[in-house]
């Protein structure tokens, strides 16, 4: 079995272990400083991101711009809760909705509460609007998705480690396969609220739907009378080459939730995003947060939206994931079994007799890269979209290096 080839600072990971709960299996790498697309440990040894916190950290580390939003409105106000008005909120909300052609926003904190916050909507839309009977409305979803880890969202899900112990579980959600139109199809009915997918399943795999999947998503939802909800917290704000990943196949969901890079890997910020008539149906009382839209996050949210504004992040999204893809592409047969992704963002399939995700995790670490497994032998590849090809290609290289090593060696 591999092991990690870098020093491991063990006084930091030994009060992590004593005193944190063990609900992750980190990399024994101990970040204390970081800039754009690098990182650097206690020890001031430097490591390639090549996760951006699960695309939380787009723009990279500390962007200059972001962290000027942030200071200027630590000068300011951070708090005041939604018992107020702020002079940030609106400006927000209005610049996220034109950013993403939407007409009302739903501001929270973390991605679990985005979700959540869009099934609390879409159950009293259909009650409210669709005339489902009380209690009875259902919210279709896929298999192998991630949405969050809050009761609800485990309850729908086919991850036995997220799911397994934490019964009784919510009602009210009908699972089908992943790309399957035809159980999409059946599995509607007129109880039948929301259809809740992610464009890119990342937490599988970086799993790309077939072609005409999502449209076809579309076309059942209308054809039903059922809102689309799309999950874009991964793969939305640049991650994929356009502003959403639903953008690739010219489709629009009713809603969308929204995170992760939203809060330009400062402060967490999330949103629901999308048709008024459907966000409408909230009143003062039925749905909150302390800390959602606090000012805070809202500067950095409004200076996270210039950034996309100008098309910069899409455009080196798309053609350094080209890049990516056609050099990873390269190693399939060679290491690898399966390459999948759009844009600055990769799924790779570890052959069989290679080395575990895990362990090849370590190699990369040892070889001054960072990433991280999920189910195995699949690693997720998703640097800063502020990365130059140069370092782009450092990464690559350590892949390529590691990926053809078998696992006994």
């Amino acid at each position: 079995m591999t092991t990690f080839a870098g020093p491991a600072p063990t006084e930091f990971i030994e009060l992590d272990e004593r005193w944190s709960t063990h609900n992750y299996h980190p990399l024994p790498v101990v970040i204390t400083e970081a800039e754009g697309a690098w990182v650097t440990d206690v020890t001031g040894r430097r490591y390639l991101d090549f996760l951006s916190a699960y695309s939380a950290l787009n723009f990279g580390h500390r962007h200059p711009e972001l962290v000027a939003a942030a200071v200027t409105q630590l000068g300011r106000v951070t708090l005041t809760s939604r018992a107020f008005h702020h002079d940030v909120l609106g400006r927000f909300c209005a610049e996220l909705a034109q950013l993403t052609g939407t007409e009302m926003v739903l501001p929270m904190n973390t991605g679990a509460e985005a979700v959540e916050s869009a099934l609390k909507v879409a159950r009293k839309w259909a009650y409210e609007v669709k005339g489902v009977p009380a209690g009875q409305a259902e919210i279709v979803v896929a298999g192998s998705n991630f949405h969050g880890r809050t009761i609800s969202i485990v309850s729908f899900s086919t991850d036995e480690t997220a799911r397994t112990g934490f019964g009784p579980y919510t009602p009210g959600f009908v699972v089908v396969k992943y790309g399957d139109a035809a159980a999409l199809a059946d599995a509607i009915t007129e109880r039948t609220a929301a259809v809740l997918l992610e464009p890119i399943q990342g937490e599988a795999g970086v799993i790309v739907p077939p072609d005409g999947y999502l449209a076809e998503a579309r076309r059942l939802c209308d054809e039903a009378g059922v809102l689309l909800i799309a999950d874009e917290i991964q793969s939305g704000l640049a991650r994929t080459g356009t502003l959403l990943a639903l953008d690739h196949e010219r489709v629009r969901a009713d809603l969308y939730t929204l995170g992760k890079a939203l809060g330009g890997g400062i402060v967490p910020l999330s949103a629901v995003v999308g048709r008024r008539d459907v966000l409408g149906v909230l009143n003062p009382g039925e749905h909150g947060s302390t800390f959602g839209g606090n000012p805070l996050a809202c500067a950095v949210g409004r200076a996270v939206i210039r950034l996309l504004s100008t098309g910069e992040y899409q455009r080196r999204s798309a053609s350094l994931g080209a890049h990516l893809h056609a050099r990873l592409g390269e190693l399939v047969g060679h290491g690898l079994a399966e390459v999948r992704g759009r844009g600055l963002w990769a799924g790779i399939d570890i052959a069989p007799g290679g080395l575990s995700g895990r362990a090849a995790s370590e190699e990369l670490a040892g070889r001054g890269v960072l990433c991280k497994e999920t189910h195995g032998a699949t690693l997720r590849i998703a640097p800063p979209l502020t990365i130059s090809q140069e370092d782009l290609d450092q990464g690559i290289d350590a892949i390529a290096a590691v990926v053809r090593r078998p696992a006994t060696s």
